[in-house]
């Protein structure tokens, strides 16, 4: 296949992906409660054939600004992160308006639980139910599961309750620090050694450090409003510090970030900036665009947040020589594992005796990110065509398919 064969494929495929509309869009209210919250599922019927037909699954994101529309966009990024992984699996997302951290937040959660009862999979609906995303709280399963009497429509359990508990392990970040691995080792380039920078020291941000870390990567640069904001350390992480970011522990990383020897800027948006081999936002979408897609001097990008960069800005970091691994090919860790805990027949009692289904979750998600970037790397290289375009075939070949 050449450039023009490839291009001409792909306009197709996103054509018939552009005609598709979400098999479930809802809005769903609790008056009493003054509970809002949403669950659409794009597409299912890439899953027919496989352990769990005609199910779209996705998390849960949970802030007082979410909607409708912002639901729908990420079901529609879960519909190809799921095909571009490989998975027979369709796209979905549900949401809750509201803080997640507000007092009586339990009845409200409690409250939409109940209200999604009829379009959840196991109930005979489309809907694969709950998971971790923004806003997520490790008690959030606890609540759903005990709501439903049932621990089948939440994913990233603890593992007590038969779960891989992906969050608290990182396996989402485990699979953003293995696509930028893979990526430069395409290249003939190695990760001992290479400098990273980390937007973003939550969930995702930390497993990235912890991973990277151990691929043999330096940190330099952190950004975090919780850590007061960007950090840049010209040595590399002490060890302690290391081990505190990896933890989340935000008390404990500030305390040595500010007596430790490194260089503190207010702005946020300074780490992006930063001169390193690697750049993995993992904070909040939007963050890269345009305006300000010429000041990042990173060679490779390894998107931890779902959308953090626009087209445009994709365009151009391709143009400048900068390797975009987008979100869809680079992030779908957590969706890897909530699918092994869909289908495993481990039982909860075995699984947390053994770990069985966090470790067959790591090892899913090394192997199938693995074989995805070089898939990707293989058709960027060879064609000369941006990696989001690249994945997007990979994803759209299987979903149309």
């Amino acid at each position: 296949m050449d450039r023009d064969q490839f291009n001409s494929h792909l306009k197709i495929l996103e054509s018939e992906f552009t005609q598709l509309e979400p098999e479930v869009s809802e809005t769903l209210h609790d008056p009493d409660l003054g509970v809002e919250g949403y669950v659409v599922v794009w597409n299912t019927g890439i899953s027919v054939g496989g352990p769990v037909e005609r199910m779209g699954k996705g998390g849960t994101r949970i802030t007082p600004k979410t909607n409708l529309e912002e639901i729908k966009m990420l079901s529609r990024i879960m519909a190809l992160k799921n095909a571009a992984t490989g998975l027979p699996l369709g796209g979905a997302k549900s949401g809750i308006k509201a803080d997640p951290d507000m007092e009586g937040f339990e009845h409200h959660y409690r409250s939409f639980a109940r209200m999604c009862k009829p379009l959840l999979f196991e109930h005979g609906g489309v809907f694969g139910g709950f998971g971790f995303d923004m806003g997520a709280r490790p008690e959030h399963p606890l609540w759903v599961c005990d709501e439903l009497g049932s621990t089948r429509s939440f994913t990233g359990k603890p593992l007590h309750m038969g779960g891989t508990d992906y969050d608290k392990e990182g396996i989402a970040g485990l699979g953003v620090a293995t696509a930028a691995k893979v990526a430069m080792e395409y290249d003939g380039k190695t990760t001992q050694g290479a400098s990273f920078a980390v937007q973003g020291a939550g969930a995702m941000g930390a497993a990235i450090i912890k991973y990277f870390s151990q691929y043999g990567g330096v940190l330099k640069a952190i950004a975090d409003p919780r850590l007061g904001g960007t950090w840049f350390l010209k040595n590399g992480a002490s060890a302690e510090l290391l081990g505190a970011l990896s933890d989340s522990d935000f008390i404990a990383s500030k305390a040595l970030l500010e007596n430790g020897d490194y260089q503190h800027d207010d702005d946020l948006s300074q780490v992006l900036y930063a001169k390193v081999n690697i750049l993995f936002p993992a904070a909040v979408q939007d963050v890269i665009y345009i305006e300000n897609a010429d000041k990042i001097h990173a060679d490779y990008i390894s998107e931890g947040s779902n959308n953090p960069s626009s087209n445009e800005a994709r365009s151009r970091l391709h143009e400048n020589g900068i390797t975009v691994i987008p979100d869809f090919i680079a992030n779908p860790g957590g969706i890897i594992a909530a699918y092994i805990e869909l289908t495993s027949t481990i039982s909860a009692e075995e699984n947390f005796k053994t770990r069985a289904n966090v470790e067959n979750a790591k090892t899913e998600t090394i192997n199938r990110i693995s074989e995805n970037v070089r898939t990707m790397m293989t058709l960027v290289r060879s064609l000369d065509i941006e990696p989001a375009r690249a994945g997007r075939f990979m994803a759209l070949q299987n979903l149309i398919r």
